[in-house]
């Protein structure tokens, strides 16, 4: 197939001429048909070339939610520029990091961020262009790109070449739990077949409507379900922020359909005091991906006849990977499925590299399509991350007779007890079935008998009061005793990168200045 077939830039030409008036995005009550769209992203993207702007030039945001952003996605798209979305939730400090890294040509700031920006901006050596987002600022006047372009700097062509395949669209970064967050480079490419793979699976129609909540600084905020309902014809609401009760009352008051979320937001949901009585009639399926789902929380939704089909996907990766179709997820409830169409998996020994055949456990490893690029300007972190054709995730995961795969957890977060490995997802999953129990994490920590033993930070449910002595035979219920926590520690909430993933690194760190010089508690399981 000739080069350049992949690209996103047509998808907004293909709606409009198709469904011209079709609403495409509906932003707090404002809506854009799909006609509008690809109108003003083709006029920002013509715009863009005639500032100078080249292939490969990096395009810089701090924004929320918004369809403003959607049009310079896609203008972005037509102009074979690259988005790099920033989060507004980063200190001056990581931003000015991170925009270092990307080395952008111009900077977007939406107004609600314009002092986080100058602390960021202010940081750097150099000036970068700036300029606001919507009809009335870059869609006005796009400012010269910043600087000169060295040759040496992929992907960057100068000139008025078609846009291909393989030239980058999105640099996004990753959350930088245990490191510094690096630019994970998705091309059209990638984009195109992650999307694609997800429509054989969990499909959007033009009939469906969309509610995004997740950050468009995440790749979920992109290349789950939203983009794909640009593709197909569908509108999209989008949201700023997530709040549990707004979210109950736009499901019933736009007819939702089906929308994406990390466990947590689904946690908060079922949790918030108007959830047995809202109207999720419109809501026929949702996906969840970021984290492992606790069995418990899916059998809440699937009670409210809500298929909450739970994937697996990671930004390397586009970020598609695994997923649970809709009539499998209630007799496999906590599984994550198998790969997506056009995604490849393996299972390999995390110590030796060997790959498993059959049900094994070991680390995941991806290839496919939607593999991202690499790192931007990073070639050392892009080889330690693979191993020859395979991505390697980090995760360990279970695979089944039967070819299903269930997450255990990250193998940076499991900890040794005594010889034993120990998942925290695990005991979380065991612990969050006691009804005192809001939410949890379990992080290893050091040990003088055993090396490493658990603690867990557990949010106390409304109303109940959480005993440490309780929840700790609860848990020895139900597990061996290596993996019962050695502590409980009752916390008002648990800390969250922006995609909604817990610290633990955070919470580790919580726990060294309480065991200082303090004697160690006995291991809940003397004998080993």
């Amino acid at each position: 197939m000739p080069d350049g077939r992949h690209t996103l830039g047509r998808w907004t030409a293909d709606r409009a001429r198709a469904t011209p008036e079709r609403i495409a995005i509906d932003d707090r009550g404002v809506v854009l048909s799909y006609r509008e769209l690809d109108a003003r992203a083709s006029r920002l993207a013509a715009s863009f070339r005639d500032a100078g702007y080249a292939i490969g030039d990096r395009v810089a945001t701090i924004t929320g939610n918004s369809a403003d952003h959607v049009v310079l996605f896609f203008a972005c798209a037509k102009a074979g520029l690259v988005l790099v979305p920033l989060s507004w939730r980063l200190s001056p400090r990581e931003l000015a990091w991170q925009l270092e890294v990307a080395d952008p040509s111009v900077l977007i700031v939406e107004s609600e961020f314009e002092t986080l920006a100058r602390a960021a901006t202010g940081r750097l050596p150099g000036r970068i262009p700036q300029a606001a987002p919507g009809a009335h600022g870059v869609e006005a006047r796009v400012p010269p790109p910043a600087g000169i372009r060295p040759a040496t700097l992929s992907p960057v062509v100068v000139g008025r070449r078609e846009v291909a395949d393989d030239d980058a669209l999105l640099i996004i970064f990753t959350s930088g739990t245990t490191a510094n967050p690096k630019g994970a480079v998705l091309t059209h490419a990638n984009c195109f077949w992650t999307n694609l793979s997800f429509s054989r699976i969990a499909g959007i129609g033009a009939e469906d409507v969309v509610l995004a909540v997740m950050p468009q600084y995440h790749v979920g905020g992109w290349n789950i379900q939203p983009l794909l309902a640009w593709w197909t014809g569908a509108t999209v609401v989008l949201e700023r922020t997530f709040e549990p009760g707004r979210v109950l009352h736009l499901i019933a008051e736009r007819r939702i359909t089906t929308m994406m979320g990390v466990p947590a937001n689904y946690l908060f949901l079922a949790r918030h005091p108007g959830f047995a009585d809202a109207d999720l009639s419109s809501l026929t399926h949702a996906i969840c991906g970021g984290a492992p789902m606790p069995p418990a929380l899916l059998r809440t939704w699937h009670a409210r006849g809500v298929a909450l089909a739970q994937g697996y996907g990671l930004t390397e990766a586009s970020p598609n990977v695994l997923c649970l179709p809709d009539e499998d997820a209630r007799a496999r409830v906590g599984s994550a499925g198998k790969p997506y169409p056009h995604v490849d998996v393996a299972v390999a020994d995390p110590v030796t590299g060997e790959y498993l055949d059959g049900p094994a456990a070991g680390e995941l490893l991806v290839r496919g399509p939607g593999v991202f690029a690499g790192y931007f300007r990073d070639p050392a972190a892009t080889d330690a991350v693979f191993a020859g054709e395979w991505l390697r995730t980090g995760d360990l995961v279970r695979r089944d007779a039967e070819g299903y795969f269930t997450i255990v957890d990250r193998l940076k977060d499991l900890y040794i007890s005594g010889g034993e490995g120990v998942a925290p997802a695990e005991v979380e999953a065991v612990l969050m079935g006691h009804p005192a129990v809001a939410d949890v994490a379990v992080v290893g920590v050091p040990d003088d008998r055993w090396g490493e033993a658990g603690a867990a930070f557990v949010v106390p449910a409304d109303g109940r009061i959480a005993d440490e002595a309780e929840l700790t035979a609860f848990a020895r219920e139900q597990l061996a005793g290596f993996k019962v926590p050695r502590e409980v520690h009752l916390v008002d909430e648990l800390p969250r990168s922006s995609a909604g993933k817990v610290l633990r690194r955070v919470l580790a760190l919580r726990i060294a200045p309480m065991d200082a010089g303090a004697p160690r508690h006995p291991h809940p399981e003397e004998a080993r």
